[in-house]
């Protein structure tokens, strides 16, 4: 089971903040952000991870820390 690196936080104007490990990794507005928000009411938790990880786009490379 992979470990829960991902998180978002949904503001009040439905901007989505993606964040890996407590750092931001991607900001979602718009059509994209209320896609994101439809898909991760119903994903399991390793479901929303991967959702997360699609949306951070080419953000992990093995170089993070």
């Amino acid at each position: 089971m992979p470990r829960d690196d991902f998180d978002y936080t949904v503001t009040k104007n439905n901007v989505v903040f993606i964040t890996w490990r407590g750092k931001k990794a991607a900001t979602l507005a718009g059509a994209q952000a209320a896609r994101f928000i439809e898909a991760i009411e119903d994903a399991s938790d390793e479901e929303a991870q991967l959702l997360m990880a699609r949306n951070t786009g080419n953000f992990k490379r093995g170089n993070e820390r």
